[in-house]
């Protein structure tokens, strides 16, 4: 499963790195970059409570394997487009919006038949080694696709991710964990209000999922908007792009082992706000350094830290969760995690048109420390756990 998941997440950072570059030359508009984001991530807020639902109905694998179908036919149908000089962004922008949908409905699934492969007390450990497939592959991708662009050009990006996508139908075809659903039965409606006053109902699971809508509302732009940092900041082309996304990436994959490693740590609430304020910071001081070399490294510190600190969320929030709620339950994280993406990458888009793009993202930084900050020292619930 993490080696199917690896393959395809390689072949996806291939395409943003392709897709990016190619949105922002088609359109020569950054508000463009975010409006591209915003319809990826829209799908998960407003279909990932249903995707949920159906999760918990149907053997998780079969519903998993749809998305990924879904996925390869959008990267092909693009890999054409492109081959044939027929893309415009209008093109791009439909299909990440049906990506998104397929994830919306995929992404429960994935979450809930994870803990099913691991005992309880590794569950911290399997989210982590989750992450350092998806970091792993954020370093190795740009890099692939970078060299693959320069050589080849931006449709073998989109070719290779369509095939990249095999991988993970195979793995999961392989797998042989079954997931039986209730005899229960209920409404759609009524299915997904008892998730929500599941969420509701649990000590500090409201505070944890607001916490992570706020860490990708704030946090997530900075990996959206380092196309305008490369090519107006540091005046690079898609070489120096690639660069600053693989240095996320390596950072991402380095915070990812250091949660794996200390294992079941205690005090997860207290560690996850400390890190929250971390990443703040080193956005802001990012947004304002003008050395490349100082970004990097301010840049792959900020990838351990937003990495480290989704993982911790997401194994608090896992952890508080019964198995039979878990695809309702992670479909209202997703919503919350995933919705504060599209907003995010809207908001900070206008907000680099009208300004810039570095005082945009460190209004970002800022406001992410401050909110680390009052939950930490003021509103303690997350803080003791």
């Amino acid at each position: 499963m993490w080696l199917g998941a690896c393959t395809s997440s390689i072949g996806t950072w291939m395409q943003t790195l392709a897709q990016s570059w190619l949105v922002l030359d088609l359109s020569k508009d950054p508000f463009m970059l975010g409006l591209d984001s915003f319809l990826g991530q829209i799908p998960i807020v407003l279909f990932s409570l249903v995707g949920g639902v159906v999760a918990d109905r149907t053997d998780r694998r079969y519903l998993l394997i749809a998305s990924q179908f879904v996925q390869l036919s959008c990267a092909f149908l693009l890999t054409i487009l492109l081959a044939t000089n027929q893309v415009a962004v209008w093109h791009i922008l439909c299909m990440s919006f049906l990506v998104g949908c397929a994830q919306a409905f995929g992404g429960p699934a994935y979450q809930a038949l994870i803990p099913r492969l691991v005992k309880g007390e590794d569950l911290q450990n399997a989210i982590a080694l989750n992450s350092i497939q998806f970091n792993l592959a954020r370093v190795i991708g740009p890099v692939i696709g970078g060299i693959t662009m320069a050589k080849l050009g931006a449709v073998w990006c989109f070719g290779l991710n369509g095939l990249s996508y095999i991988a993970v139908i195979i793995s999961l075809s392989l797998l042989h964990e079954r997931f039986t659903p209730s005899e229960k039965r209920q409404s759609m409606l009524e299915s997904m209000k008892e998730g929500i006053r599941f969420v509701r109902t649990k000590d500090s699971m409201e505070s944890l999922i607001f916490i992570a809508f706020l860490m990708t509302l704030l946090g997530v732009p900075l990996i959206g908007f380092l196309p305008v940092f490369a090519k107006d900041v540091f005046k690079l082309g898609a070489d120096g792009y690639s660069i600053l996304l693989s240095v996320s990436g390596m950072g991402s994959v380095g915070g990812a082992i250091i949660v794996a490693g200390i294992g079941n740590v205690r005090n997860k609430g207290q560690v996850t706000l400390m890190l929250l304020i971390l990443l703040g910071v080193l956005i802001a001081a990012f947004s304002f350094s003008s050395s490349f070399y100082i970004s990097c490294a301010l840049l792959f510190v900020a990838g351990a830290a937003l990495i480290a600190s989704f993982a911790m969320i997401t194994s608090l929030v896992q952890l508080i969760t019964t198995d039979e709620m878990r695809g309702r339950v992670m479909s209202v994280y997703n919503v919350a995690f995933r919705g504060g993406m599209p907003i995010g990458s809207l908001i900070t888009g206008k907000l680099v048109v009208m300004f810039s793009a570095p005082l945009a993202i460190a209004v970002n930084g800022a406001l992410l420390a401050l909110i680390g900050s009052y939950f930490l020292f003021v509103h303690r619930r997350v803080a003791k756990l």
